[in-house]
């Protein structure tokens, strides 16, 4: 019997193994004797999900020893690299020949495989999540067979498993669309809500990435900007909000007070007036709750399970610290957030049911026909996911 638990504690599961993977070879093998066992598996990335999508009573297998970059396209401007890579040491190896991720989230610590698993996203009106980069995957299916995906080799499978949840199969390796590595300017401020307000449109379209936290009981936001910059770095890097370095260097910080968090992504025109509206349900009735809300955008893309699937986003976050009450406080601000014709983030607490999913996610359908087509008998989902199946 083993233990294990997501990275703030919430989640946390006793299983029969907990499987500690070095090669394909070995999890294609775990994976192929599960199936024929009957026995459900999941993959564990960084544990920074806020939603159990890994707890199982049977086996899950841990893929931080596959790590690493395989090999680099330089032509095409592509690297294929293994799933279980943190992103905190990505940066750095595609830095070293001559590439940088287009972008990412302003947490690091995950494995990329989880990242792309769960759509994770940085922020940026031009740029898209993480899942919307990958170009090729490498995958475990549920009989043990690795297989070859893209958007020209079984494009339906690359559909699903690109942003799949680990419900499709377990991705080894991932090939990411890069570009030159390239350095960022980061400038921050603070502003009262009355200032920022009416700007925030102007700088949403006036660079490259435009972020804040507000604090409703303080009336005040930590704006942020970053955008490209010519400048040579400056080391030592600078504290969050005055830094100019290489992308990977400037995307980053240190997030380490433990919480739990709900994220809704709504079409970005109604980004201002969903926040207002919680906003205002901080202010009238969560008074007690003292961590901020953070906003964000998102491009569009063509990635089946994605929040921004077809649409530009603004991504709305509200957060609660791990010891104190969260469930009437997500609720209600769920409520606001399906009043916006919001989706919610895959890593992050919601109460969609199936229905509520299947309204919200154009391609809902087609991603679980293809996913059950591969996985006929369940071997990849656990309790949360098979009670959204279809």
């Amino acid at each position: 019997m083993s233990t294990w638990s997501n990275w703030s504690g919430r989640h946390s599961c006793d299983l029969d193994e907990l499987h500690f993977a070095r090669s394909e070879a070995d999890v294609a093998a775990v994976v192929a004797a599960c199936t024929s066992q009957g026995r459900t598996v999941r993959v564990a990335g960084a544990g920074h999900s806020h939603m159990p999508l890994v707890p199982n009573d049977h086996t899950i297998i841990d893929m931080s020893g596959l790590a690493g970059v395989v090999s680099v396209d330089r032509e095409q401007h592509r690297a294929r690299i293994r799933a279980g890579t943190p992103i905190y040491a990505l940066g750095r190896a595609l830095h070293d020949v001559g590439f940088g991720l287009f972008n990412q989230g302003d947490i690091d610590r995950q494995t990329l495989g989880g990242a792309v698993g769960t759509g994770t996203h940085g922020n940026g009106v031009s740029l898209t999540n993480l899942s919307a980069m990958v170009v090729g995957a490498r995958v475990v299916l549920a009989d043990g067979n690795a297989v070859e995906c893209s958007a020209d080799d079984d494009p339906s499978l690359f559909q699903a498993a690109r942003l799949g949840l680990g419900a499709v199969g377990i991705l080894t390796k991932i090939d990411m669309q890069l570009r030159p590595a390239y350095r960022l300017r980061e400038q921050a401020w603070n502003a009262t809500y009355a200032e920022l307000r009416p700007r925030m449109v102007e700088l949403t379209q006036a660079n490259r990435h435009f972020e804040f936290f507000y604090y409703p009981h303080r009336d005040t936001a930590a704006v942020k900007l970053v955008n490209d910059t010519d400048l040579p770095a400056e080391y030592p890097v600078g504290p969050e909000g005055s830094r100019v370095a290489w992308s990977y260097e400037v995307f980053p910080n240190h997030r380490p007070h433990l919480h739990t968090e709900m994220e809704f992504s709504v079409p970005v025109a109604a980004g201002p007036e969903c926040l207002d509206a919680i906003r205002q349900l901080m202010l009238d009735e969560f008074t007690n709750v003292r961590w901020p809300i953070e906003y964000r955008t998102v491009a569009a893309d063509d990635v089946w399970l994605s929040t921004a699937y077809q649409r530009a986003v603004a991504t709305i976050s509200v957060h609660q610290a791990i010891d104190q009450p969260d469930e009437p406080f997500f609720r209600a601000c769920e409520m606001v957030f399906r009043e916006f014709d919001g989706r919610p983030h895959w890593g992050k607490v919601n109460y969609f049911s199936r229905t509520d999913f299947a309204r919200q996610i154009p391609r809902w359908n087609e991603w679980w026909t293809e996913r059950n087509r591969v996985d006929p008998t369940g071997t990849f989902l656990n309790d949360y996911l098979a009670e959204l199946s279809i």
